[in-house]
């Protein structure tokens, strides 16, 4: 039974999303599947239809047939900004907040925007829009999603820089699958739709492999459906009906790359189950304030930037038994999953046998399920 509080809160939350804006998001599996041909061939049909339609930013890449879809269709232009003793443009945000039109097309959600713009991405500026009460309609790559980020590296062998936090998907009302077979993908590069004649060779011996191709539009398919689920599950299914929700808890250390992973996989799980999750770090002595080392805690800092761009909760405990500090915490905060890396060296030497058979035996009696990940 909700408590009072519970009501009042849920229907605040019931008005403040009826006077935020409707947002779309078109995904493609790489680039030049038509994501923003896609996008101003609906804002034309917007504009058609009566709708105060404005072009926030869009990147044509001097794509032929983008640039056709774009002429007719009212744009506001870039903000000029000087940086580094460059002239760079990016998108207008005051302006597009100043004009207040229905619908604004934003392109490249992933941009990191240059110093002195008012939010460091443009997926942020999205999100003041949609505060405001404008509708977006975005696009947006699938290797650009940050939880996908180790899965895009062992695809591609690269790791992408511009990221946005899984939650982004989570805001949008709409998400949209642009797809094409590998076969008219590659036929449209060779066409040169997509790059210059001199980029093609490059492209089609790099990313635009057929079995990059292939497993990156097996990724995209598999988002779309799996948001499309979500949405079902937290709209349409009664929430009596709900199945039982899970608690992760992603235990982290101040190693470099592990709890990345670790990170990206908790809070993939927890999103599929439509939950939360925790990530938990124990500070031990060697690594108290005024022992630890400035790499050790510039790691440590991008490890929790990750935990909140990807909507989890940060727990800080300090205490010299690491086990016991996750106990506890899984009986605090009635965690039903643990989930961690594999035990390396320099863990062996907390993980003593007797020690894991203790923690194993309190999760067991806690009915607390452990993934271990590996490295």
């Amino acid at each position: 039974m909700a408590t009072k509080e519970e009501n009042v809160r849920h229907f605040l939350s019931l008005i403040k999303r009826s006077q935020r804006g409707a947002f779309k998001i078109y995904i493609g599996m790489i680039a030049g599947v038509g994501k923003t041909y896609k996008m101003l061939q609906e804002a034309h049909e917007m504009l058609d239809n009566g709708i105060d339609v404005q072009i926030g930013y869009v990147e044509t890449h001097g794509r032929a047939g983008t640039e056709a879809q774009l002429k007719g269709l009212p744009v506001i232009p870039r903000k000029k900004i000087f940086y580094k003793g460059k002239e760079l443009e990016e998108m207008d945000l005051d302006a597009i907040l100043q004009l207040h039109p229905e619908l604004v097309i934003v392109d490249e959600l992933a941009h990191t925007n240059v110093g002195g713009c008012r939010n460091e991405k443009r997926w942020q500026d999205v999100m003041d829009l949609l505060e405001a009460g404008i509708n977006v309609i975005s696009a947006v790559n699938i290797q650009h999603i940050e939880s996908l980020n180790e899965d895009i590296k062992s695809i591609a062998g690269i790791e992408v820089k511009e990221r946005i936090p899984d939650k982004v998907l989570e805001e949008a009302d709409e998400v949209v699958n642009i797809d094409l077979t590998a076969e008219e993908l590659i036929n449209r590069l060779k066409a040169g739709k997509i790059y210059k004649a001199e980029k093609i060779q490059t492209a089609l011996s790099n990313f635009f492999k057929t079995e990059n191709i292939l497993q990156l539009r097996e990724l995209a398919l598999k988002e779309v459906a799996f948001r499309v689920e979500k949405k079902v599950e937290t709209e349409v299914i009664p929430e009596e009906k709900a199945i039982h929700r899970e608690l992760y808890l992603a235990c982290i250390s101040s190693n470099e790359k592990t709890p990345r992973h670790i990170i990206r996989r908790t809070a993939r799980l927890a999103s599929r189950y439509n939950t939360d999750f925790i990530a938990l770090y124990v500070q031990t002595p060697s690594e108290s304030p005024d022992r630890i080392n400035l790499s050790v805690q510039r790691h440590l800092l991008n490890h929790f930037k990750l935990v909140t761009e990807l909507g989890g909760e940060l727990v800080q405990v300090a205490s010299p038994d690491i086990i016991q500090a996750i106990i506890d915490v899984c009986h605090e905060r009635h965690i039903t999953t643990v989930c961690m890396g594999q035990p390396t060296l320099t863990w062996s030497k907390i993980f003593k046998i007797h020690r894991y058979g203790y923690f194993l035996k309190n999760l067991s009696e806690m009915d607390i399920k452990l993934i271990i990940f590996p490295q």
